[in-house]
Parts: C-alpha cells; sequence; structure tokens
C-alpha cells in the first residue's frame, strides 16, 4: 500500500487555488466587457460593470479603486435625488 505524502496533498492545493484564482479573474474580465457591451446594447450594463468590478477588487487594487469611485458617485447622485 501506499501512502500519501502531504507534499503531495498542497502541490494540488496549490493548483487549485491557482486555477480558481484564474477562473474568478477570467469571469470578472468577461463579465466587464460584456457589461461595456450592454452599454450600446440592450442589457443592464451598468448593473454587469458593477458585478464585474466587485469580482475583480478581490484580485487587483484598480478595481476596488474604480468600484469604491462608482459607489460614491452612485451615493452622491440617490442622496441629491432625495433630497
Amino acid at each position: 500500500m501506499s501512502r500519501r505524502n502531504d507534499g503531495d496533498f498542497l502541490s494540488v492545493y496549490t493548483i487549485v487555488r491557482g486555477l480558481l484564482r484564474y477562473g474568478k479573474i477570467a469571469s470578472g474580465f468577461l463579465l466587464l466587457a460584456a457589461g461595456i457591451a450592454m452599454i450600446a446594447l440592450p442589457g443592464p450594463g451598468w448593473l454587469t460593470i458593477l458585478a464585474a468590478l466587485a469580482i475583480l477588487a478581490g484580485e487587483f487594487l484598480w478595481a476596488r479603486k474604480l468600484l469604491d469611485r462608482l459607489k460614491s458617485q452612485v451615493n452622491r447622485l440617490r442622496h441629491r435625488s432625495t433630497s
């Protein structure tokens, strides 16, 4: 009988984590492209862009800053419309 080595588990874990990270990044950029296209086409373009930035903000600082900026703009507009 063969014994499983803990190094093998860590190696598989590292690979799976890397694949999940790349999948998250790819899906974020795919949603971002779809959202940009939906600005001109029918669909919830800005909502899709916000969702894409929320996904990408976990990996990229620029996405987090842009998401925070968009959130503050939305809050400012919402506050202006209720006043």
